[in-house]
């Protein structure tokens, strides 16, 4: 099973390295720069605002079936026909909630209108995980892989070619970038219903409300695990456009750094997307799933650090060399955001064997102390300190959820001290003595160094996994 994750996580690895960073920098840091930011803080505030209660379009189905898939093959004919029934009419709920949610919170008839489109985007794309986890379930992780980054690659190509290439009477438009969206989540949604329907299919619609009821009741502590991790995981920009005077430009500030967070997280995110199908399946053969846990967190937590690190010391000259305008707040911000990724690459892998092994109810625990964590502090930081006072609520709400994840995870696999946990932390504290020992230096050169050290050491961490590395290459 390691040998499959290494090869499929290169695979996966490779597509989104390839475009990803063309979509987070060329395109969408290029929108915030044109639109100025006020229209993009307030963008991303509605955007946070529909992703955190867009768990009601899904109620945990995904993750759910992902498991399930992944453990019952056969069963993707029997289910997937009746949960699409079901998911037209979470979406109706959806944009209800959506709606009533936003009237509470007063939001403008421009806002409402905007909201009411990122609402029918969060279908599309929570459609298109739902598509995925079936596609994962069924263990063809190149064709997920493929799937994973063809929304962003039609996003380059529409979006970049107005951006760049065509000639325009007027500014670019916030809303041009929504309607964009709209199109390349409707065609990647459709293009991963080809692929399912071609695996698994044909399928006719049905509608069997005794099974229904069954998969929900099955399917809802996911949905309340992914409720609330949305919530101390997006909370932060809609309290900062709700709580300050001058809200919108706060949240620009704020998303300006977050989207080097988001960029990173979307990279750990992959090995997620990997890890539950393969600890969902290890758990039913009873295979040990410690190996494995142990290698993705080397690959993850090293390079977090390494980002962590060079942030922390040039947050400001990385932010000068992106964007026009706020480079001094948005600097200071993402010194302390880059460090949140940390414990984030963590509760990829130590979360996600958690949720494989079905272990929801201390999950949601975990994550309703985060919750609380996040809101307290919100409330109280952000209107003394800002975006500022955010990053630092993001920082302690994460570290806090991992380590009773890790705790958990520790006790439950019985985890215990030896090679791998030394070849974590020692290569994780040698960057973080190089990070000082260079801080004077160029920024450039630093984080050349810093960051080359960090890809040396965890290559060289793997070296407990040389047996696993040589038959890989054997095969």
């Amino acid at each position: 099973m390691q040998r499959k994750f290494l090869s499929n996580l290169a695979f996966l690895l490779f597509l989104n390295l390839l475009v990803k960073p063309f979509w987070i920098f060329g395109i969408d840091r290029a929108v915030q720069n044109e639109v100025g930011a006020e229209a993009y803080g307030s963008y991303f505030a509605l955007f946070n605002f529909a992703f955190i209660l867009n768990v009601f379009l899904d109620l945990g189905i995904s993750n759910f079936n992902n498991r399930n898939v992944s453990q019952h093959q056969h069963l993707l004919g029997k289910y997937f026909p009746r949960i699409i029934a079901l998911r037209f009419l979470l979406a109706i709920g959806y944009f209800i909630l959506c709606m009533i949610a936003a009237f509470v919170l007063d939001y403008s008839a421009a806002q409402m209108a905007m909201l009411s489109l990122l609402c029918f985007n969060q279908f599309l794309l929570s459609t298109i995980l739902f598509l995925r986890s079936n596609i994962a379930g069924l263990q063809l992780f190149r064709i997920d892989s493929m799937i994973s980054i063809m929304d962003r690659l039609l996003m380059i190509l529409s979006c970049g070619w107005i951006l760049y290439f065509m000639e325009r009477s007027q500014p670019f438009q916030i809303e041009w970038f929504v309607y964009l969206q709209t199109f390349a989540y409707g065609s990647t949604a459709l293009f991963a219903l080809f692929f399912v329907l071609k695996k698994g299919g044909p399928f006719s619609m049905k509608w069997n409300p005794a099974m229904l009821l069954l998969i929900l009741k099955q399917s809802l502590p996911f949905a309340l695990l992914i409720l609330l991790m949305s919530i101390y995981g997006r909370v932060d920009s809609v309290l900062l456009e709700r709580l300050l005077p001058d809200g919108k430009e706060q949240t620009g500030i704020y998303a300006q750094a977050f989207r080097l967070l988001d960029a990173s997280n979307m990279i750990a995110y992959l090995f997620a997307v990997l890890l539950l199908p393969m600890f969902s399946r290890m758990i039913k053969t009873l295979e040990d799933v410690r190996p494995l846990a142990e290698m993705a967190s080397k690959l993850l937590l090293i390079p977090a650090a390494t980002l962590g690190v060079i942030c922390w010391y040039y947050g400001n000259d990385l932010m000068n060399l992106l964007y026009d305008s706020h480079v001094t707040e948005s600097g200071k911000v993402l010194s302390l955001l880059m460090l949140s990724m940390i414990p984030m690459a963590g509760a990829y892998v130590f979360g996600t064997l958690l949720t494989a092994n079905g272990s929801l109810k201390q999950l949601n625990i975990i994550a309703l102390i985060g919750v609380a964590c996040s809101i307290v502090l919100n409330i109280i930081l952000i209107p003394k300190l800002g975006s500022y006072g955010a990053a630092i609520t993001c920082l302690t709400t994460q570290l806090l959820a991992f380590s009773f994840q890790l705790i958990v995870a520790i006790k439950m696999f019985e985890f215990k001290p030896g090679l791998n946990t030394l070849f974590l932390i020692i290569p994780i504290g040698l960057v973080v003595l190089l990070g000082g020992s260079v801080s004077q230096l160029d920024w450039r050169l630093a984080s050349l160094l810093v960051l080359s050290t960090g890809g040396i050491l965890t290559l060289g961490s793997l070296i407990p996994d040389l047996k696993t590395l040589k038959s890989l290459k054997s095969k």
